[in-house]
């Protein structure tokens, strides 16, 4: 009798591991092979190199469909066409879904979400970071409206979680549609060159029923929504390279609003000067110089993680670490556009802003800003909204700021650049600062017309206003005697006083007005 019980357990045990292993195959060696041919890891080799080795545990692997429309009664999709689970990323936990591009192209049924559903309440449960990785050829149009709602349960728990934990999106596929706006919702999206797509209308529509011919890596390519659309924030060589990143991110942040960033191990000195930050800004108000040093040198070994690499050139946004914790930093970049602010500058940095202060990493700008970028196409496009959305974010952020005026402060675009008023916690400057309300020759223009106009050599009149204007406000002496700007620092001894300040801000909290949200201008 007792050999017959094992008999039955290892019978049931032998069924196990055979229909196990038929999911783990997933569509299959044929539809395996063809996505690597097209240079692509399946989900499963994706999961295993963005997890430590080994602590992947899967979740609802027999899921199966229950749709009986259009054939699909007689058709098995392993495990849906989704690998849902959780594991140790950097030795801390993550929850993840990636679809399975080889069962049913990974295509989103309502089971295939309700996988996604469950795995996201339990990043939601557990206050741990949430990663999608998409890979699908959109919704399983077999079995209609189901698909829709499943789209509709990840949207509402996308915005659940946000603010809440770090969501992150891997576009490793295509991704069209309504599925597009998953990622949207999360926190930061990364893509793969040349494997990779998303847009609402794919080319065959868009010439269909524009006329507009476009290709689909240019149309929704990674370089397209890196460079152009701002939609992506990482474009990445491949998929080796896109996880190795994302790893690197979840590195800097917490794995929720209520818990703490992680702390790294430093080697680095909080008394070490940077001397060569004295040097750093040109002789010539109109010569650029490059802001990703000045970060770099103030950084933990000269160790940037920079977001945003390839749009709004013109704002600079990276996760930097001081004394082994995250600081977010926002920097003008007078390589591009002079560092002015325009929409797309100011979208941003905005974004950048509110998730920093939504998971409590402080905030540390370098400002050289000239003001904003003239011109009708930002005014219809919308500037005046848009920088607004800079004013409400720094304004609403709790966490400490820290601002040092490396350079040009002028006008509305110095306030908006975190300004004390804005509610930054010290504001320090350069000697090499010019803090006013414009350059001296706009100045001058307005202030002095009558008296230029009617000088007897109105050029030489203007000149010498200028050169007065010039020696009281090129510099920050004149804000500093007001109080506006808490003191003039030697560039070199930057680090050192970000250092004192981010250790003696550490603890801080600062109150609001109890409401249920505010209504930043979208």
């Amino acid at each position: 009798m007792e050999k017959e019980q094992k008999g039955a357990t290892a019978e049931k045990i032998d069924r196990f591991e055979a229909k196990r292993d038929a999911l783990m195959a997933m569509g299959g060696e044929k539809l395996v092979q063809k996505q690597h041919d097209s240079g692509k890891l399946t989900a499963r080799e994706r999961l295993d190199v963005l997890f430590d080795k080994g602590t992947f545990q899967e979740v609802q692997l027999f899921v199966e469909h229950r749709s009986t429309l259009f054939g699909l009664g007689e058709k098995k999709i392993p495990a849906d066409g989704v690998i849902t689970g959780f594991g140790q990323v950097n030795g801390r936990t993550v929850f993840a879904a990636a679809q399975d591009f080889t069962s049913a192209g990974g295509s989103l049924g309502e089971m295939h979400a309700r996988k996604i559903w469950k795995v996201m309440d339990m990043a939601l449960a557990a206050r741990k970071p949430f990663v999608a990785i998409n890979d699908s050829g959109g919704a399983r149009i077999q079995e209609g409206v189901p698909s829709l709602e499943g789209y509709g349960g990840i949207f509402y728990r996308n915005t659940l979680g946000s603010g809440y934990i770090p969501q992150i999106t891997a576009i490793m596929g295509p991704t069209a549609g309504g599925a597009v706006y998953s990622p949207a919702l999360t926190d930061w999206i990364f893509m793969v060159k040349k494997s990779s797509s998303m847009y609402i209308t794919g080319p065959d529509v868009i010439k269909a029923v524009i006329g507009e011919e476009v290709s689909q890596e240019d149309l929704g390519g990674a370089v397209a929504h890196a460079s152009k659309s701002g939609v992506c924030h990482f474009a990445t060589e491949g998929d080796a390279d896109c996880l190795a990143k994302i790893r690197t991110l979840l590195s800097f942040l917490p794995d929720s609003c209520q818990s703490p960033a992680p702390i790294a191990s430093s080697t680095d000195s909080a008394d070490r000067e940077c001397p060569e930050l004295d040097t750093i800004v040109p002789d010539k108000a109109n010569r650029a110089y490059d802001m990703k040093q000045v970060i770099r040198s103030v950084a933990d070994g000269g160790e940037i993680f920079e977001p945003h690499e390839l749009w709004a050139r013109n704002m600079l946004v990276a996760f930097i670490r001081i004394m082994g914790r995250t600081v977010g930093v926002i920097a003008n970049n007078p390589r591009f556009n002079a560092g002015a602010l325009d929409v797309q500058a100011s979208d941003k940095a905005s974004r950048f802003i509110r998730f920093c202060d939504a998971f409590n990493i402080p905030l540390l700008t370098f400002s050289d800003v000239p003001g904003y970028m003239p011109g009708t196409h930002q005014e219809w496009s919308g500037i005046i909204s848009h920088g607004a959305k800079l004013l409400h974010a720094y304004s609403e952020a709790t966490v400490p700021k820290i601002t040092v005026v490396t350079r040009k402060a002028y006008g509305g675009a110095y306030i908006a650049m975190c300004s004390k008023q804005l509610g930054a916690d010290y504001v320090m400057a350069w000697p090499t600062a010019e803090i006013a309300v414009m350059g001296a020759e706009g100045a001058c223009n307005i202030v002095y017309r009558r008296e230029i106009s009617e000088a007897a050599d109105p050029a030489a009149r203007r000149a010498e206003l200028v050169a007065s204007y010039e020696e009281q406000f090129n510099n920050p002496y004149f804000a500093s005697s007001m109080g506006i700007i808490e003191e003039v620092i030697r560039p070199r001894d930057t680090r050192r006083r970000v250092c004192t300040l981010l250790d003696a801000l550490r603890d801080k909290a600062e109150a609001r007005p109890a409401k249920k949200h505010n209504n930043i201008p979208l």
